[in-house]
């Protein structure tokens, strides 16, 4: 550990280089030109820093001090902080560092002259890491092997880019915060579960709740292959181990890792976030993504997937574990998505950098009050976040002279035609699929699993067997006691109308076409 406190004499030095330069003055040549005077000042080897840890640390506080801000400087004097410092190096658990002195900062006189300077300790704190580690290189000693990664990104590499897209222009969803803050607060662990259609917004939330609270997290991706057990686990495993500096855990099962978090948490809550469960691919039993019966004290997950049946959950817990599901199709929450869409298109319309002009152009050409504009799209969209983020941009550009809507934009095509090869309709499709799909398609009522089979004249249990291989891509109502199916949003509906495979002419529809007609008029 680094005990000595760097003595005063070696510390004014450093404070008044730091005064004295103006670093948005100075090259590079006059940088190193007062780095190397400094250290000859203090008794340092320019070309040689000395190979003891103390050493180390004063010498890179040398080079990275030129120009800094007193209190910033004042914070790496403290022996609190240097300990951190190398504990954390030890560990290569830059982020365990950062949680020190966030901490500190918090609880200290000091903390508070450091937030008036508004420094941005984050970014200090990572370049007086690579600071020192370029210092202990030079010194070739072995005892600063092996060198840490220091990146204070908390977020993984693999889906950086992803949380940084889902979070543009991010707007309410408060209840859905609310709810897991809740879950949190009543029970010691467990498992809570956000449920929507596809385009609700569910990875948007899950990068939102990453990107503010730093926690661990996997989005399940099927298109490159993020989406398995290993990878899953591969990937937590890092992020634990690095967020907690764990030690030996390198090969050890999710179940010890959290175990091992939860001894080293002292009164904190570990989350992980785990976005799209129904893009997993796993074979064999047990829970998906071999999640862990039990859960230590202070561990939860805030799981996101699309609408499944009852037999493909996969996630079965021991008593005492926390469960809870958020289903957003529910009609509690209808209104609450409503007004968070409402805030989004007023976000496009009036602050959006890249469209709000162009949508603000578009409403006063139409001598349209702001207000319509909002409930008007807002009808359209059926809360459907997706919808919105591909047509409010097609709209600014130009391709809709009016609120009909009529043509899907380009993107919104390519999304739904995901969902079509999802359901398997681009391989060779069995004639039952095909022709519920079309009952779904066309009918003009809300039919019942009765109302299917009959037009269809298949069994029930084979019907049922195809809403259960679709149910993420239906919604489900309860009318006079009895469920009924649709396609989950109008706009996916006009899609698979289009499609020549649901032609209403082909011959293979001929009867059910019939029989479907011969219903609805015998209610005239």
């Amino acid at each position: 550990m680094l005990d000595k406190i760097i003595p005063d004499n070696i510390f004014k030095t450093i404070v008044n280089v730091a005064k004295s330069a103006v670093p948005q003055m100075l090259n590079a040549a006059q940088r190193n030109e007062i780095v190397v005077k400094t250290l000859k000042q203090l008794k340092f080897d320019p070309t040689q820093p000395p190979k003891d840890v103390d050493g180390v640390y004063v010498y890179a506080l040398v080079e990275y001090g030129v120009g800094k801000d007193e209190p910033i400087l004042k914070l790496f004097r403290e022996k609190e902080i240097k300990n951190a410092f190398w504990s954390a190096y030890s560990a290569n658990s830059p982020i365990s560092f950062w949680n020190k002195v966030d901490e500190f900062i918090q609880s200290s006189a000091l903390g508070d002259e450091i937030k008036e300077s508004q420094v941005d300790v984050r970014s200090e704190l990572e370049e007086f890491g690579r600071v020192f580690i370029s210092v202990a290189k030079r010194t070739k000693s072995q005892e600063f092997r092996p060198y840490p990664d220091w990146n204070f990104d908390e977020y993984p590499a693999e889906f950086k880019s992803l949380i940084m897209e889902k979070i543009k222009a991010f707007c309410g969803r408060e209840f859905v915060f609310k709810e897991f803050e809740n879950f949190i607060r009543d029970n010691s662990n467990g498992y809570f579960t956000l449920v929507g259609d596809a385009g609700m917004g569910k990875s948007a939330i899950a990068a939102k709740y990453v990107y503010d609270h730093k926690c661990p997290c996997h989005f399940n991706v099927r298109a490159d292959g993020r989406n398995k057990p290993d990878f899953f686990l591969k990937s937590i495993r890092k992020q634990l181990i690095r967020h907690y500096g764990l030690q030996n855990a390198d090969n050890v099962a999710l179940s010890t890792l959290l175990q091992k978090v939860s001894e080293n948490l002292g009164g904190q809550k570990l989350v992980i976030v785990v976005d799209a469960l129904d893009e997993v691919e796993q074979s064999g039993g047990g829970n998906i993504l071999d999640f862990p019966t039990t859960l230590p004290d202070g561990v939860y997950f805030f799981l996101t997937r699309r609408p499944y049946e009852r037999e493909n959950k996969r996630l079965n817990v021991s008593p005492g574990v926390g469960m809870k599901e958020l289903d957003l199709r529910a009609s509690e929450y209808q209104g609450l998505s409503r007004d968070d869409v409402k805030k989004y298109i007023g976000f496009m319309l009036n602050a959006d950098p890249d469209y709000g002009v162009q949508l603000q152009k578009w409403v006063q050409e139409r001598d349209m009050r702001k207000e319509n504009f909002i409930e008007q799209v807002a009808d359209k969209s059926e809360n459907n976040f997706m919808y919105l983020r591909y047509v409010l941009p097609d709209i600014a550009k130009g391709f809709y002279p009016d609120l009909s809507l009529r043509e899907l934009p380009d993107g919104l095509q390519d999304y739904y035609q995901q969902h079509w090869v999802r359901m398997g309709m681009e391989d060779k499709p069995q004639k039952d699929k095909v022709i519920v799909l079309f009952i779904l398609v066309e009918s003009r009522t809300l039919p019942t699993l009765e109302m299917i089979a009959g037009w269809a004249q298949e069994d029930e249990s084979d019907v049922e067997d195809v809403l259960k291989e679709w149910v993420e891509f239906l919604s489900k109502q309860e009318v006079e006691g009895e469920i009924c199916y649709s396609i989950y949003h109008a706009s996916f509906l006009d899609f698979l109308k289009g499609k020549r495979k649901l032609d209403s002419t082909r011959k293979l529809f001929e009867e059910v076409n019939a029989r479907m007609a011969d219903d609805l008029y015998s209610d005239v």
